[in-house]
C-alpha cells in the first residue's frame, strides 16, 4: 500500500494551529483544494493520553475527539484561506454542531482520514461539512459551525 503524499508535515501544521500536544489531532494534510476542501491524517496510537481512561480495558477514541480532529482540519483549511495564523491576535472558535453521527468506533491502530469540505464562508464565520474514515468506512461526520474572534493578549 502507497501513502498518500503530504503536502503538509506536523512542521507546517503547528505553523498554522495553536495547538499543542496532547491537543494537536492532525498529523499531516494529504490533499488541500484552495478554498474548497482538505484531507487530513490522525494516526490513533495506544499512546494518546485519552486511553488511559476512555477505556482501559476496549481503548476507543473518544467521540468529541474525532469531532475535534474535524474541527483542526477544519481551521486549517480557513488559516490557509484566509492568512490565519497563531499569534496574529485572531482565532477560529467552534460555534456549532449539527448532524453529528457516529458510526464505527476508533481505536489504536486506525488512521483517521479527516475530510473537510467548506460549505459558506460570509465574514466570519464559516461552516464546513466534514467526515472522517477508517479504510474507507465512515466513522463520524458532522457540519461545523466556526466563528472568527479576536484574542485579548495577556498584560506582561
Amino acid at each position: 500500500m502507497t501513502q498518500p503524499t503530504t503536502l503538509f508535515d506536523i512542521r507546517d501544521i503547528m505553523g498554522l494551529l495553536p495547538h499543542r500536544y496532547p491537543f494537536l489531532l492532525v498529523d499531516r494534510i494529504i490533499a488541500h483544494e484552495e478554498g474548497k476542501s482538505i484531507t487530513a491524517v490522525k494516526n490513533i496510537t495506544y499512546n494518546e493520553a485519552f486511553f488511559v481512561g476512555h477505556f482501559p480495558d476496549l481503548p476507543t477514541m473518544p467521540g468529541v475527539l474525532m469531532l475535534e480532529a474535524l474541527a483542526q482540519a477544519s481551521g486549517i483549511m480557513a488559516a490557509l484561506k484566509s492568512g490565519l495564523r497563531p499569534g496574529c491576535g485572531m482565532v477560529i472558535y467552534f460555534a456549532g454542531i449539527d448532524n453529528a453521527r457516529f458510526k464505527r468506533p476508533v481505536v489504536p491502530g486506525d488512521q483517521l482520514i479527516l475530510h473537510s469540505t467548506l460549505e459558506k464562508h460570509k465574514r466570519d464565520f464559516w461552516k464546513f461539512v466534514t467526515k472522517a474514515t477508517v479504510d474507507g468506512e465512515l466513522a463520524v461526520e458532522a457540519e461545523m459551525l466556526c466563528v472568527l474572534k479576536g484574542v485579548d493578549k495577556p498584560a506582561e
